[in-house]
């Protein structure tokens, strides 16, 4: 092995062979296991909550790999219909073409040829963490198999009377001229504004007020409403306003929905442009006035003077003819939410128009029953709430898209307006020809597309081949469905999440899948959520390789339209990644996120961790090249466990036998902190820490059955822990346990379908464990008292041993030479009967006393000061015991447990605090 570890050289040579040799494959052997990855945007990149959520699958996925179960990871990328039709139609723009000149056709097979060239960025950055998916049976959501599903499932859907046409409000980005989903509006505070507008009575004898943060749409009222029971305008209800600025007459109707407190208690009600006054206006009968295109210009049905206005030119021109009719109350400051997309970063319309819609009430009663009775789980429970919530309010679906790039609805129209929705063209001819008499009229395809979270709603079956048989006995339709779990984010729990389990369950009769592991969302060291305009966003690829810090401060400032942002953002750059950013690999990027990956909502990302996960597999490494030069030439039987003849040795197998136990239980939690913190307690505080350098006396000694057995237990539970280490860091432990098989007779070409180490196949060792802690605690406080003295490392000391008891006596003996060797002691006797304690400097270890005497090691004086030192800690340490167990409420409401582990502490502390003093007076007699 090289001396020094070097992850961007080995990684990008193991994954193209682990690739290549086809072991990301399903075996088609043991019992199934089974992910869907969530599909990406073909548009996208690796951002950090890919990288998150991937590094939790692929280490799942590895880990069942390596437990002989049959493993599918199901990869894909979704086509992303805004995205990636912006995508297009920028690049178009940038050779002088638009989308409209070249034609849907045209622009289609343009969009394909872009991803051919350029979508697929995000499955290379995904090989480069590691993932160990099924790239062979890769699916993206235009693919005939997927497609072939979203045909058959909207057909059948339509023809169950669960897919309708209608008119309805939606969300409407005036930018894109589409309807957008809820989960593309950003909702943020903003500063408004909020006008009081006088509606006169239609029969002169007085007015009302309302307030309103939009007013042009006021063109679009239909009522102005009251509360049913607010006394100030029972008796108006019934009569009409002259609406102003129009020539219409509108109702005032009283409906609960109002709150009297609120302004003047009278709201304008205009259906066609707020969701909550549509849902007003449907139960009085009001018929909506849309005053919008699709552009949010004001159209035909507002007064001439509007028409052709931008909303917002509009909106002077209200406000001011509302000024010179005296009509304008009031305007002051408001804060509220605007809606934007995502995309665009419009304010969105509530518009309405015709779209396609999918009845959700049945569907969602069974999709909540399938969770409440545990086919269905969600990890953490808590989430099971959000699902019920938004089961328990939803709506009717719009799945339709005024896009082209998508699947197309398969629907056509004659000229009477008559609709055909079938599995073909040639279907939906027959349909017409049936209805017209056996001719068949030109029919017009429908142009909507459908929007993408409808083909990702049939994910888990369509890519396993649904609806086609042959296809689903190919791709294991019986075999991997349901999947054993989805790794996704609680954004998406409405939106794909749910959708997949209705869907799932309504076509195939099986559940998606048996778990949903939820995992927050990844947020900067501070807490604050990653966004280009906070400039905080780091690239995990980033974090692999390196980037010089000029790199990173054009990428973070790049595209920013405001010049002052973009120099606030430089400025930070600059000071928080003055050399850039270190090339860490990809193996500390992915312990890193394991090690963050508890039951909580938000993940703050500390890059200082991902160092200190870099120094993690640096200490691998060394200690993996220790293991080997001492093993050097010494070589086992394939499938030999080590016998051991040492105590450190019985001891480390032991802890390993721990440590896998608490791996698998955590696993099965879904505890991805609490796994990586077993492993990494164990690979770094007691392999590498410990248990090499109390091997040290077995490897210099003399007795060579002793020297060998010790290699064989290093060389074996390196090999074990490298195994129990794999899923999380893939690549390191791919190239040094191809240095460590050969030694133990393993043959076999990859870790990666090794099996996994079980608790089960290691003895537990109480015995060993306990006295190997005791000889823990003697080198440590030994090399404690030599630090503190400051004594030259090449240098012995004698040792004094007082008290104990039986136990300590007998280790004593037993590891003597080890804790010669280890502490460097030259001399170590006991106390005799009747003999006066030295001058010394003294540790205490129950019962037992350690004495190093100071006579001509260290100047008497600095040891009288250390010891006040080490005096006044034990005080402090005893005062917080004393404190504590002073709380009444603390020794009441505490577990038994912790209350005696309190008074052991405060016991040992005294008995420590006691021993000391007497050193210290022992040490002022001498010096006297």
């Amino acid at each position: 092995m090289d001396k020094s570890f070097e992850p961007g050289q080995i990684e990008s040579k193991w994954y193209a062979q682990w690739e290549a040799n086809g072991w990301f494959r399903p075996s088609g052997q043991g019992e199934p296991y089974s992910i869907l990855l969530p599909p990406p945007n073909v548009t996208g990149t690796l951002h950090m909550g890919h990288a998150f959520q991937h590094t939790i699958m692929d280490t799942l996925i590895r880990y069942h790999r390596m437990r002989g179960c049959d493993t599918l990871w199901q990869l894909g990328t979704d086509h992303a219909g805004i995205a990636t039709e912006m995508v297009v139609t920028r690049l178009l723009a940038g050779e002088g073409q638009s989308r409209n000149e070249l034609g849907r056709d045209a622009f289609i097979e343009r969009v394909w040829q872009w991803k051919q060239q350029s979508g697929d960025t995000i499955e290379r950055q995904m090989r480069r963490m590691g993932v160990s998916g099924d790239w062979s049976r890769t699916m993206f959501t235009m693919d005939e198999i997927p497609s072939e599903a979203v045909r058959e499932t909207f057909v059948r859907l339509f023809e169950q009377g669960l897919i309708y046409r209608g008119q309805r409000l939606v969300n409407w980005d005036p930018v894109l001229k589409t309807a957008i989903s809820d989960l593309e509006v950003v909702s943020e505070e903003e500063e408004g504004r909020l006008w009081s507008i006088r509606y006169p009575l239609a029969d002169g004898s007085g007015s009302l007020v309302v307030a309103t943060t939009r007013p042009e749409t006021m063109l679009g009222d239909v009522a102005v409403a009251v509360h049913p029971e607010d006394e100030r305008y029972a008796s108006l209800v019934g009569k009409t306003l002259a609406l102003p600025l129009s020539d219409r007459e509108i109702p005032i109707i009283a409906d609960a929905y109002v709150e009297r407190e609120f302004g003047t208690g009278c709201v304008k009600i205009t259906p066609a442009h707020d969701f909550n006054d549509y849902a007003i206006g449907q139960r009085h009968g009001l018929a909506p006035i849309n005053i919008f295109t699709d552009e949010a210009k004001i159209n035909a049905n507002a007064p001439a003077r509007y028409q052709g206005l931008d909303r917002y030119d509009a909106r002077k021109a209200v406000l001011a003819d509302l000024e010179a009719a005296e009509l304008l109350v009031e305007e002051k400051k408001h804060k509220l939410q605007v809606p934007r997309g995502d995309r665009t970063g419009q304010v969105i319309e509530p518009y309405l128009t015709w779209q396609w819609f999918v009845k959700m009430d049945g569907l969602a009663a069974r999709g909540l029953e399938l969770v409440e009775t545990g086919k269905v789980r969600f990890v953490p429970e808590n989430w099971i709430n959000t699902y019920r919530h938004w089961l328990g309010n939803i709506q009717d679906w719009c799945i339709s898209r005024q896009l082209w790039w998508g699947h197309r609805i398969p629907a056509w129209y004659d000229a009477a307006g008559n609709t055909y929705v079938a599995r073909s063209e040639e279907d939906a001819i027959v349909q017409a020809a049936a209805k017209h008499g056996g001719t068949a009229p030109a029919l017009r395809r429908e142009d909507d597309v459908l929007e993408t979270w409808f083909s990702s709603a049939l994910w888990a079956h369509s890519t396993l081949g649904w609806p086609n048989e042959r296809a689903m006995a190919e791709r294991g339709f019986a075999r991997y469905l349901p999947t054993s779990v989805l790794v996704t984010g609680f954004d998406i729990i409405f939106f794909w999440v749910a959708r997949m389990i209705m869907m799932t369950d309504h076509f195939t009769g099986e559940v998606p899948f048996k778990d949903v592991y939820i995992t927050g969302l990844v947020r900067d060291k501070d807490g604050q959520k990653m966004s280009k305009s906070k400039g905080n966003i780091l690239d995990p690829i980033d974090l692999i390789d390196g980037i010089e810090l000029e790199a990173l401060v054009t990428k973070r400032t790049g595209g920013l339209m405001q010049p002052q942002m973009a120099a606030k953002i430089e400025k930070a750059t600059r000071k928080d990644y003055p050399q850039g950013i270190a090339a860490y690999g990809a193996d500390a990027l992915r312990f890193t996120f394991a090690s963050l990956a508890s039951h909580g909502r938000d993940i703050k990302f500390d890059l200082d961790r991902c160092g200190g996960y870099k120094n993690f597999c640096n200490k691998l490494w060394n200690a993996a090249r220790f293991v080997l030069m001492n093993g050097e030439g010494f070589s086992v039987p394939a499938g030999a466990a080590p016998v051991a003849r040492t105590e450190a040795e019985r001891w480390v197998l032991a802890r390993l036998h721990r440590c896998l136990a608490e791996v698998e239980t955590q696993f099965a939690a879904y505890r991805f902190d609490l796994v990586a913190q077993a492993l990494y307690e164990f690979t770094w505080n007691e392999f590498c820490d410990w248990f090499l350098e109390l091997t040290k006396p077995a490897l210099a000694g003399e007795d060579k059955a002793a020297a060998d057995s010790t290699r064989h237990t290093l060389l074996y539970v390196l090999e074990t822990l490298l195994r129990a280490l794999h899923p999380l860091i893939p690549f390191i432990t791919e190239e040094i346990w191809q240095n460590v098989a050969s030694s133990l007779g393993i043959t076999a070409p990859t870790i990666s379908l090794q099996a996994y180490p079980r608790a089960a196949g290691l003895p537990a060792d109480a015995d060993a464990e306990a006295d190997v802690e005791w000889l823990k605690a003697v080198v440590s406080q030994l090399r404690r008292i030599r630090s503190e003295m400051n004594l030259a490392p090449s240098r012995t000391i004698p040792l004094i041993w007082v008290g104990g008891n039986a136990a300590d006596r007998a280790r004593v003996a037993n590891f003597g030479a080890q804790i010669a060797f280890l502490a460097r002691i030259d001399n170590q006797r006991w106390l005799a009967d009747g003999e006066a304690e030295p001058a010394a400097s003294a540790a205490i270890i129950g019962e037992l006393k350690l004495l190093i005497p100071l006579a001509g090691l260290i100047d008497l004086g600095a040891e009288k000061v250390r010891l006040a030192k080490e005096i006044a800690r034990i005080e402090a340490e005893i005062g917080k015991c004393e404190a504590k167990l002073g709380q009444p409420t603390f020794v009441a409401n505490a577990p038994a447990a912790v209350v005696e582990e309190m008074r052991q502490r405060q016991a040992a502390f005294a008995a420590q605090l006691s021993g000391l003093r007497e050193q210290a007076q022992r040490l002022e007699a001498a010096a006297a």
